[in-house]
């Protein structure tokens, strides 16, 4: 049986992995994550989740190799993480009361076959209306620096949201399982025939 490889460093990742109770590694892939001239942000994240599970590629010559990558678009306008307390209060003053939608591109890459299928998951929060002391309070309290949109939907981020829109919940936090089983059965590989 082939191994399952991750090829991601992310804890969110691999904690979501883990859920499917299944034997995997995780491998950190080198890439850069620069866009593209004109690159859609569900283009960008295809392209770059292919490229993350190929670029694990010379270690694991006989693997299923998972590439994920995520993120999030308000206005038109892709967001990155905040790195720090201030940019997180901009973003999360930009997103009052309207929508984010995050788009997490997954692959899976045979690496003895070099077979590869990808797709674009699209996930939709909708934001209540913020004031400046929620969002402050909400910072302090849960340092989501660290996080596309300024934001752990699986704490206390939940208290921000109007509704949430999306086939499934892991996908908001950077995995969408129901999707990656079956990218995974197009593979031969079944979940529930590789139980640990």
């Amino acid at each position: 049986m082939q191994t399952v490889v991750l090829g991601s460093t992310s804890p969110f990742r691999k904690t979501i992995l883990e859920k499917l109770n299944i034997a995997f590694e995780c491998a950190k892939p080198n890439i850069d994550e620069s866009p593209l001239d004109n690159e859609s942000p569900q283009a960008l994240v295809e392209r770059l989740a292919i490229e993350k599970a190929k670029a694990v590629i010379p270690s694991y010559k006989d693997a299923l190799i998972i590439g994920s990558d995520q993120v999030a678009v308000c206005d038109n306008i892709i967001l990155g993480k905040p790195h720090n307390f201030d940019n997180a209060v901009k973003q999360l003053t930009q997103f009052s009361n309207k929508c984010v939608t995050f788009y997490t591109g997954l692959a899976v890459v045979n690496s003895l076959t070099n077979k590869v299928t990808s797709l674009v998951e699209p996930f939709e929060v909708h934001f209540n209306e913020l004031s400046q002391d929620e969002i402050r309070k909400y910072l302090l309290a849960e340092e989501p620096y660290n996080c596309a949109g300024s934001f752990k939907s699986e704490g206390l981020g939940i208290c921000l949201f109007k509704k949430l829109v999306g086939d499934d919940p892991n996908t908001l936090i950077g995995l969408p399982l129901i999707k990656l089983i079956a990218l995974l059965k197009e593979h031969g590989y079944l979940v529930l025939n590789n139980q640990q």
